[in-house]
């Protein structure tokens, strides 16, 4: 009797993680081994809007950082001074200071070169002239010069947050400018990467913002392993945010990046840039 409880217990369990992890796997993208690898990638550029949000690409970054023959760059909008410590490790007016550093930190431990963190407001992208952030973009996209760029999705921003959206629509303003107006030679990158939440996961339980954030980004085309170890040590370099999986998902750091541990890609030539 015991024996049966005990098997129908352990089958229940198997079934639970099972249904777990299909939350977070997609069946439209191919998986492929590295990103930057596939296109040949010799300089690439992420633009982001707050410090941690370098986390949701740490597969790709670890990948571009260990090749010699690539030039890694990230550029992050905001110092994240508006957010929520998890936990509070410091006095809140030096929050944005303190996350400035974990930022760097951490990608200095994935092996990216260079990382400028930009003084623009916190929640307040939206209603930053779109001209200030992008002319930002430009000096940078125009010092790296890289073959692609990574950024989220203007019209889902990956969690449906507006800073996301921001960046993601400077990144393309941007990249369109160049290709129209080509500066000392450069036309801007010949790719673009958006980084793509995991539909079934967000139109399941991340609420209302989940399931605009699935009406409104494209279906991802690639995908490549997360480096889940790397967002595991990435927690714990970002110190004040190194609960936020907890508090997201109500589940350890360490369960969550099991189950997810993939990274979803919409990736097009510049070309191809949808008009919004």
């Amino acid at each position: 009797m015991i024996s049966s409880l005990l098997f129908l217990v352990l089958l229940l369990l198997v079934i639970a993680l099972f249904a777990l992890n299909w939350l977070f796997e997609e069946d439209s993208p191919t998986s492929i081994k590295s990103i930057v690898h596939h296109i040949n990638a010799t300089s690439v550029l992420v633009v982001v809007a707050h410090p941690d949000d370098e986390q949701l690409i740490t597969g790709l970054l670890i990948d571009a950082g260990a090749d010699q023959n690539i030039r890694t760059a990230v550029i992050t909008a905001t110092k994240g001074e508006a957010g929520t410590p998890l936990p509070q490790i410091s006095r809140y007016e030096d929050l944005g200071h303190v996350r400035k550093a974990e930022a760097l930190k951490n990608t200095w431990a994935l092996g990216v070169e260079y990382h400028q963190v930009y003084d623009f407001p916190d929640g307040g992208l939206k209603e930053t002239p779109l001209s200030e952030i992008a002319a930002a973009v430009s000096a940078q996209m125009l010092q790296h010069k890289p073959d692609i760029v990574v950024t989220f999705w203007p019209e889902s921003g990956f969690s449906d947050h507006d800073d996301h959206k921001r960046m993601g629509l400077a990144a393309e303003t941007t990249i369109t400018e160049l290709r129209e107006n080509p500066i000392d030679g450069y036309n801007g990158p010949t790719y673009i990467a958006y980084i793509l939440a995991p539909t079934r996961a967000m139109s399941r339980i991340a609420g209302e913002a989940g399931i605009r954030v699935v009406a409104n980004q494209p279906l991802a085309n690639y995908s490549q392993d997360g480096a889940g170890w790397a967002k595991l040590r990435g927690w714990e370099i970002h110190a004040s945010q190194r609960d936020y999986v907890q508090h997201a998902y109500g589940l350890p750091a360490w369960f969550v990046h099991g189950l997810y541990d993939k990274e979803f890609y919409y990736l097009i030539e510049t070309q191809n840039i949808p008009l919004r």
